[in-house]
């Protein structure tokens, strides 16, 4: 992974899926932290878990952090 945030996490959208970008790349929608932690694995960080995801530096959460997964939460 190439910068110092290279994963994006948008806000939800009314289906409660947050679309992800890695290294500038779309990969797919998440629904929830496992969605999230398959995407990272995907690209490189194996060992990541559901923690190491919901505390990473390299995660750049948009409209809501790891807790946020509804329109709902966002309002809150």
């Amino acid at each position: 992974m190439a910068t110092d945030q290279p994963v994006v996490v948008y806000p939800p959208a009314s289906d409660g899926g947050r679309r992800v970008r890695i290294d500038g790349r779309f990969v797919g929608i998440a629904y929830g932290l496992l969605d999230l932690v398959a995407f990272v694995q995907e690209a490189g960080l194996q060992d990541w878990d559901e923690m190491d995801v919901a505390r990473a530096s390299l995660i750049e959460w948009r409209g809501g952090g790891p807790d946020v997964w509804s329109l709902e939460e966002l309002d809150e």
